[in-house]
């Protein structure tokens, strides 16, 4: 046989493809801390999406491609009037719930924010139950909502435990494709083999660089990258469902595969990796682990490395308030994942620069008292230089035990310590926070607080009626899971 040619036969899907499939179709929700988890999580990546249309950077983004374009049954963007097709849709929820950096996250390996998946979800998940009722049969309920996050946080997380993207200069936006591919796919009634194709589609796609997240370019591109993918998802599943054909062997074939062309390389010195370190590990089974365990955004619209810094800061507060032009440095004790991911010094750009920046995320809270998304703008930024002399004063130290609990199993903190130093000797104590109020130890605490989040992120768009029968809806699972999807979003039609 000549050299000269390459052996034409087609492989069986890989193994990983196989694996997402066969979970989305086979397995079966029995966890009720999962279901529950799904629910709070609806809540406040719903009311994340809501709070973020009060910035028209982001508003600028929504609506129809062709203005005036009408689309029969078409899914709704909660918050606002339009009705589009599940494409757009999907690009417009997502891009709205991760906007201000405040909806759910999960740190790993990989990095990722699960309830981006929520953008497909519900524009898929609308329209089907709308199309549904058109024929006379039934809708989609909100069950199958819950059933589908708890699966995509899955995929998408159990992923990212041992597999770092962000080590190869890729964005984790990749995995939001990946997963949202498998559950949408599933959701619009796939078989085996389409549900796979989507997912293959999905992989040889490539990725987003993570350019737009690091300094010096970081950019508003982070705060619709994730709606961009879960909207392509919905495209890549539709496309399957029509009889677009897979591509079997996306991630291992030879030179031209995911695993050689794309994971095979670290960024930082472009070393190339064993041929056994390109492909993906495991160390679990995918079930309901992800959304058992995800970590909530509660108490700050902020990076999620910088939450436990920002709570330190906010305790500091009362003690240096009176005392900030007396500061002669600000030491704070963090884990290598944040100084790799946000910390910077030098001028910040814009909003997505500043709510990327562990000293800013610091520096607000020591000087304000607390931490909102209207601190990242460009007004209140220029209005307090205080911010930047606090920044400039800062020491940013690696703690060795934080670096290894981040990744430790049994705990996955995200720890930061500050301690504030004054000209005359004197110091605060030190404030060490190692567990963010959004983490699972901490769920008990925090989900009245959770609740109390996606009330005030109601009370910015819907009246007080609407938005109470809202809240009280989400409130009960029972009523919630029985409820028609296309009836849930007439609640949130403007």
């Amino acid at each position: 046989m000549s050299a000269n040619v390459d052996l034409n036969n087609r492989p069986e899907y890989d193994q990983m493809i196989q694996d997402i499939a066969d979970y989305v179709l086979n397995f079966k929700i029995e966890s009720q801390e999962a279901l529950d988890t799904a629910r709070n999580c609806l809540m406040d990546t719903l009311g994340c999406g809501l709070l973020a249309l009060r910035f028209p950077e982001c508003t600028k983004h929504l609506g129809p491609m062709v203005q005036g374009t009408v689309v029969p049954n078409g899914a709704r963007v909660p918050g606002t009037s339009f009705a589009l097709d599940p494409v757009k849709a999907a690009w417009d929820i997502g891009c709205i719930i991760r906007w201000l950096d405040y909806n759910d996250t999960w740190l790993a390996a990989e990095w990722g924010h699960p309830s981006d998946n929520l953008g497909g979800i519900l524009a898929v998940a609308d329209h089907l139950s709308q199309v549904r009722v058109s024929r006379g049969e039934a809708p989609l309920t909100m069950r199958d909502v819950l059933e589908a996050m708890v699966m995509a946080h899955e995929i998408q997380g159990v992923i990212a435990l041992e597999n770092s993207f962000n080590r190869v200069g890729l964005c984790h936006v990749l995995l939001v494709r990946v997963a949202s591919s498998a559950v949408v796919a599933k959701m619009m009634g796939g078989n085996r083999e389409q549900i796979m194709a989507a997912i293959s589609q999905a992989w040889v796609d490539g990725s987003a660089l993570r350019t737009y997240r690091h300094a010096p370019n970081a950019g508003s591109r982070k705060s619709w990258a994730a709606g961009d993918a879960t909207s392509r998802a919905v495209r890549l599943a539709d496309m399957s469902l029509r009889g677009e054909m897979g591509i079997p062997g996306v991630l291992t074939a030879p030179q031209w595969g995911f695993y050689d062309v794309s994971f095979s390389k670290t960024n930082k010195d472009q070393k190339l990796k064993a041929s056994e370190d390109r492909e993906f590990k495991f160390t679990q089974n995918y079930g309901t682990y992800v959304m058992e365990n995800v970590l909530f955004k509660i108490s700050f619209p902020a990076e999620f490395h910088a939450q436990t810094a920002a709570e330190a800061a906010v305790t500091l507060h009362p003690q240096v308030k009176d005392r900030l032009d007396q500061i002669e440095k600000i030491v704070i004790r963090t884990h290598e994942s944040a100084i790799r991911i946000i910390s910077k010094v030098g001028p910040l750009a814009n909003a997505a620069d500043r709510d990327h920046c562990l000293q800013y995320m610091a520096a607000v809270p020591l000087a304000f008292g607390n931490l909102v998304a209207e601190h990242y703008e460009d007004d209140f930024h220029a209005a307090n230089p205080i911010i930047d002399e606090l920044r400039e004063k800062m020491e940013i130290v690696e703690d060795e035990r934080f670096t290894r609990e981040y990744l430790e199993a049994d705990k996955r903190s995200i720890a930061n310590a500050i301690q504030v130093f004054f000209q005359d000797g004197t110091s605060t104590e030190e404030v060490s926070v190692e567990y963010p109020i959004g983490h699972r130890r901490r769920r008990e605490e925090g989900i009245p607080l959770l609740e109390k989040k996606f009330k005030a992120n109601l009370a910015t768009r819907f009246p007080s009626a609407r938005s109470q029968h809202i809240f009280d809806l989400c409130k009960n699972q029972s009523e919630l899971e029985q409820t028609a999807v296309h009836r849930f979003m007439d609640l949130f039609v403007i």
